[in-house]
């Protein structure tokens, strides 16, 4: 059997590795949370590309999911898409949802996405100073947070069934309302970057079991206002639609008749609504 050369064994781990479906990669700003991502072959031409970050639920095997499943989108759209993946227990503890808020322990895990975006960029060459989002269940909680956020980082948010939402309410505290978003995190609410986002939000009109969404008196994530969006998903994010709404902001609102809690089969709406958002983005 011959063996490669250095320069074709480079070239050829680099294609199997690096681009199309690619391995796992540790974050170099948090080696403790990862990254798996899909990336067009054409990227390695030189081809510029736009990115989706897409996040997953709970049980975290959705990053892998959502990797595959926004495959051919991403190759037929020249997007790149990026799944992180926050291990289960990551701090110890057993804990599950700590993402979620944005926050757990030392770990900001919306500026460790921000790290994993620049990374990326520098490794494949591409400007990824503005991508889209995406997340559903447990992601769909960190994407509407993120753009609260960082909505200047975004050129489209799309959300899918969070269990439970922040409002864009100045007289309550995070994670119900943002009224201490600054003294939390450091960075102001900022309305007029928030409306500059094209937003969907998207839930299955028989996603109505509440057995994981309802906060008791005790639970971790319990407050005064925990569960007054709603009791269902479908009711919170009617109402997380209606708080963005009120502030400016374009809301897609998509409920599918049928769907329960079930990630893939929201995905071709996800596609629809990007695919529009990066026509108009390229026309300009």
């Amino acid at each position: 059997m011959q063996e490669l050369g250095t320069g074709e064994a480079v070239a050829r781990a680099k294609a199997i590795y690096d681009y199309g479906q690619t391995a796992i990669f540790a974050s170099q700003a948090d080696p403790r949370l990862h990254m798996v991502l899909y990336v067009p072959p054409t990227a390695a031409d030189g081809r510029k590309l736009d990115l989706l970050v897409a996040v997953h639920g709970t049980g975290r095997t959705s990053a892998i999911d959502f990797r595959d499943g926004f495959a051919e989108f991403g190759l037929y759209n020249d997007c790149a898409i990026l799944c992180p993946i926050f291990p289960v227990g990551v701090l110890g503890d057993g804990a599950r949802s700590g993402y979620k808020f944005l926050e757990e322990g030392d770990i900001r895990y919306d500026q460790v996405v921000l790290a994993m975006v620049a990374e990326m960029a520098d490794k494949y060459r591409q400007d990824w100073s503005k991508f889209a989002m995406f997340g559903f269940s447990g992601g769909g909680h960190f994407v509407h947070r993120f753009t609260i956020l960082h909505p200047e980082k975004l050129w489209a948010a799309s959300i899918g069934a969070p269990g439970s939402v922040t409002l864009l309410d100045p007289t309550r505290d995070w994670w119900v309302g943002i009224r201490d978003l600054e003294a939390r995190f450091g960075k102001a609410f900022r309305p007029e970057d928030l409306a500059k986002v094209p937003v969907h939000m998207i839930v299955g009109d028989a996603d109505l079991e509440t057995w994981e969404i309802t906060h008791k008196p005790g639970g971790k994530y319990y407050m005064d206002g925990a569960n007054d969006a709603g009791k269902t998903r479908p009711e919170r994010l009617a109402a997380l639609a209606s708080s963005f709404r009120k502030a400016g902001v374009d809301v897609t609102f998509d409920r599918v008749p049928g769907v329960s809690h079930d990630r893939m089969k929201v995905l071709g709406h996800v596609k629809t609504f990007l695919a529009k958002v990066l026509e108009g983005r390229r026309a300009k």
